[in-house]
């Protein structure tokens, strides 16, 4: 990686202050101001970070998200949020104040420009106990506010006009105390302070002067305040495209199977981690596998990669026995049961595999053999008398995943005979300490028998050099490049590959017909024979790197299996397999504060997800919202709510349904005639910005990320018209009928668009709002090509359908039913109270004399909530917010209060006050 930062630049600051604190290798060029990095940008933009890959990252804060997480470091939600915050609503007004106190010498009305948010940032740093805006240690945010305000607070002159901002003066002082800090700004201002900013401001656009009518919140900002880096022939050349519309183009043609590698086309071969065929799905299942790759497909697909997508249930193992036990049915009988039950669940989240397959087939038997027999003939297999564990009550080697114990080097309580999920390390079962049966709870004994093993330090080399070409030149997720770096750090050992069991693919080998093969040597195989099942030619996939890129999806615990068990596997194949380019690996996904379970009734799986009433599109924007990243995230029934409320409903709901209402209404179905004003052309271009933003983010598989540039264009289109006002406008004169009808038809071509960016997330809801508007079928193929340009799809005249709304209010009822549903109710059989009547979910409302049992985590968790809506409601109206803005968020805060008093176990109605009539 390159960063490219120049002097007297104050975004350069923060990047290179993160760039040390990380730690991440990368190297660091000094460029002067006019030197254009970025090639398809019509004007030089610093800072810039030239990703491996060729992509640039130029957003600063961007850059400062990306080197964190490299380090292993993923911004927190309230991190992300003063993020959002610093970018949207601070840098407008600072560029203001650095423009009249280094260009005009206005120190004083500097002051006054900046006096909302430095009041705000008081405001947060008041209801906090940490040393630092969101923890005891530094974050992103901490570097990005510091970095922007430095400038100017570092200035004697401004300095003594904080007034009574002390929280503001530590908090400051404390972070400028970093010696990464220090350096950095000693670097970029030279010590020069404000003076050093010259050059750098006057190159910069003339800051807009905000309205005072209209004060940006922090969930909007105002059409005139746009990224610094935009100049005014930037935002006209971006006009100017969008006027001249979709160019010809022939609607995106229809998938024709098989799908095969084309010459001369981006050929991506899709893969998710295969399914255990032997339970039922959860969400934290669905969201690490199957529905983060199909967001990933379709979005390729958008975009006119040449792609393929396959997947399929893991059918073979102890796992499958012991559930066919269980149930009374036969191995075979079990699959086809669980492989319907799959199938369905995925068909109603609309995962759109090219083809979902099964490892039960003859050409899984045919291809594994085939890649046994040629590991043997080159010398990559031992043969070795192993000790394993065995369940004399079961009578049966258990394997791996049917033992479970103390981790012999973390202590783990809850080890498997794999792997430790804490620590990641690999274990041989016969290590772990205490060891249990997971089917009948007893302590196995040890046994030995004869088994075969991978050769994996002899492959090691050939890893080695492989890893370094697909780490450098793929997108592989952090957390996949720190579990592989482990496991080779700690030197790899042979890796048995052959297990005692009857449900498997056969041994081929005559000393080994008794046996297996092992499920982590067998299942990646899936991959291949399922493609096999597909087309006869799988082998153009399979067997085609020069011309195939190959996407693995999985979460971190099947990392190891796929970045060094497998590719060894193929490796020592020597047959020109096609390996992984690009690893993405989630965290976990927990359910509120504990794990999901079957058995105990805890948490939503996907055979009951369509049972709740909520549509599987909200279901994949909330998974996808709360995508595990970086690190573990939580599925939360009120949070889905809130999201859904605010996000759905308030925010692209409501600008989607709005812009659609006023063609109907205003214009008799036919979208009016467009005569752009500046503000106009701003917008445009901010949306075209977020459009880019969009498509970089999923080009390295952002995906969450991505969803956010989507909400954004929601929130700057509301403000829009929040700020026009084309209702009022309709009824005035010409020249106010003409403004009516120009917001109209730009809002209504952002909806189109919209319709476009959220196909990968909720693609019914994408269909929905096409047909509404009946949209031409090319528009995602054009604005989606190449870099991405925000056009104008629906022109002057074009009629649209009937609009209706597209989300539903989630109530806190509702929720509340749900949470007690999903929340494992039920008494443990055995204990003293296992006779207890069970409650219902219809119970009566909560009064005075009955509520709600208290919850003291969940109280917890949303006391935050409320403290942190209820920050939100007072800086908007610190800043004199629109009216309709603060009402929602003040309905969003009522609702929060009451959740939090039924979860306390009080009456969620105040009680009427002394004095006052009912």
């Amino acid at each position: 990686m390159k960063l490219f930062v120049s002097e007297g630049n104050p975004h350069c600051v923060k990047v290179l202050v993160v760039l040390e604190l990380t730690g991440v290798k990368c190297d660091v060029q000094l460029v002067n101001h006019e030197d254009k990095v970025v090639p398809f940008l019509n004007r030089p933009v610093l800072p810039v970070l030239l990703l491996p890959s060729g992509q640039h990252l130029f957003s600063p804060n961007a850059i400062c998200q990306y080197l964190f997480e490299v380090g292993g470091k993923e911004a927190s939600n309230s991190s992300s949020q003063f993020l959002e915050w610093e970018a949207t609503e601070l840098q407008p007004v600072l560029i203001q104040a650095l423009h009249m106190v280094a260009l005009q010498g206005k120190t004083h009305d500097a002051g006054l420009v900046l006096k909302g948010s430095l009041s705000w940032l008081e405001q947060c740093l008041s209801k906090r106990r940490t040393q630092f805006l969101t923890a005891e240690t530094v974050t992103v945010a901490d570097i990005v506010l510091w970095a922007a305000f430095y400038p100017i607070l570092a200035d004697p002159g401004f300095s003594a006009d904080l007034g009574e901002l002390q929280l503001v003066r530590d908090w400051f002082e404390r972070v400028g105390l970093i010696p990464a800090c220090v350096r950095a700004s000693q670097k970029v201002l030279q010590g020069k302070g404000l003076e050093s900013l010259k050059n750098f401001l006057k190159k910069q656009p003339t800051p807009h002067t905000q309205r005072k009518d209209s004060q940006p919140s922090t969930n909007a900002i105002e059409t005139e305040d746009l990224d610094p880096a935009m100049t005014e022939e930037e935002i006209e050349a971006t006009a100017q495209a969008w006027c001249k519309g979709l160019p010809d183009c022939p609607d995106a043609p229809q998938r024709q199977h098989p799908i095969l590698p084309q010459e001369g086309k981006r050929n991506v071969l899709v893969t998710s981690a295969l399914p255990y065929v032997n339970n039922v799905p959860h969400l934290g299942n669905i969201i690490g596998c199957v529905l983060s790759a199909d967001v990933f497909a379709r979005y390729g697909r958008l975009r006119g990669w040449n792609l393929l997508y396959v997947c399929g249930t893991d059918e073979y193992g102890t796992a499958t026995e012991n559930k066919a036990r269980e149930e009374g049915l036969t191995p075979r009988e079990i699959c086809d049961k669980y492989h319907t039950v799959h199938s369905a669940i995925y068909k109603w989240f609309q995962i759109d595999f090219d083809y979902f397959g099964r490892t039960t087939t003859d050409r899984q038997t045919e291809i594994s053999q085939n890649i046994f027999w040629r590991l043997h003939e080159r010398g990559f297999l031992l043969e070795d008398t192993v000790e394993q564990l065995r369940c004399e009550r079961c009578q049966r080697f258990l394997a791996d995943r049917f033992v479970e114990g103390v981790c012999p080097h973390c202590r783990y309580p809850e080890a498997r005979g794999d792997q430790c999920d804490k620590c990641g390390r690999l274990i041989n079962a016969v290590e772990l300490k205490e060891p249990q049966c997971k089917v009948c709870g007893q302590t196995p004994v040890i046994r030995t028998s004869k088994h075969l093993f991978l050769d994996l330090p002899k492959l090691e080399g050939d890893l080695e050099q492989w890893l370094e070409r697909s780490l450098s030149s793929g997108d592989w997720t952090p957390n996949a490049k720190h579990i592989t770096h482990s496991w080779i750090r700690d030197g790899l050992k042979p890796r048995c590959i052959t297990r005692d069991l009857q449900w498997g693919t056969p041994v081929p080998h005559p000393d080994y017909r008794e046996k297996v093969f092992y499920v982590w040597f067998d299942a990646p195989i899936g991959y291949l024979s399922i493609t096999a099942n597909y087309t006869s030619q799988w082998e153009k996939w399979w067997k085609n790197p020069q011309q195939v890129e190959l996407y693995n999806f999985m979460a971190k615990d099947n990392v190891p299996f796929h970045s060094v068990v497998f590719p060894c596997s193929l490796l020592g194949a020597q047959d020109n397999y096609t390996l992984v380019n690009h690893l993405i690996a989630t965290e976990y996904l927990n359910y509120e504060d504990t794990k999901f379970s079957k058995s105990r009734g805890v948490g939503v799986f996907g055979d009951m997800a369509k049972d709740t009433g909520i549509v599987s599109d909200v279901w994949r924007f909330y998974l996808l919202y709360m995508r595990p990243e970086g690190q573990d995230s939580a599925f939360c029934w009120a949070d889905m709510a809130l999201k859904n409320n605010s996000e759905l409903l308030n925010n692209l709901g409501n600008f989607i349904n709005r812009a659609g209402m006023f063609v109907s209404k205003f214009f008799e179905g036919c979208v009016p005639e467009i005569v752009l004003r500046e503000e106009d052309k701003c917008l445009i271009a901010q949306v075209c910005w977020e459009l880019k933003q969009y498509i970089q983010l999923l080009d390295k598989v952002r995906i969450r990320d991505a969803l956010k540039c989507i909400l954004n264009i929601s929130r700057h289109g509301n403000q829009y018209i929040q700020v026009n006002e084309p209702w009022k406008k309709i009824k005035g004169g010409d020249n106010d009928r003409q403004r009516a009808g120009t917001v109209t038809a730009v809002s209504v071509n952002m909806a189109c668009l919209l319709s476009v960016l959220l196909e990968p997330y909720m693609p019914t809801v994408s269909v929905t709002i096409r047909a509404q508007l009946q949209a031409p079928a090319c528009c995602g193929s054009a604005m989606l090509a190449a870099d991405g340009c925000f056009l104008r799809s629906l022109s002057t005249g074009h009629r649209i359908g009937t609009v209706s709304p597209l989300f539903q209010k989630l109530g806190s009822e509702q929720i509340e039913a749900l949470r007690k549903r999903f929340g494992g109710q039920q008494v443990p059989i055995g204990t003293a109270s296992s006779t207890a009547p069970k409650a219902t979910a219809t119970a009566e409302p909560a009064t005075n004399a009955s509520v709600s049992a208290a919850d003291p985590q969940r109280a917890t968790q949303l006391a935050a909530a409320v403290s942190e809506q209820g920050d939100k409601v007072r800086a908007l109206k610190a800043q004199k917010a629109d009216k309709s803005v603060i009402t929602v968020e003040v309905n969003k805060l009522l609702e929060l209060k009451k959740e939090l008093a039924l979860t306390e176990g009080k009456n969620p109605e105040p009680s009427p006050q002394k004095g006052k009539k009912k």
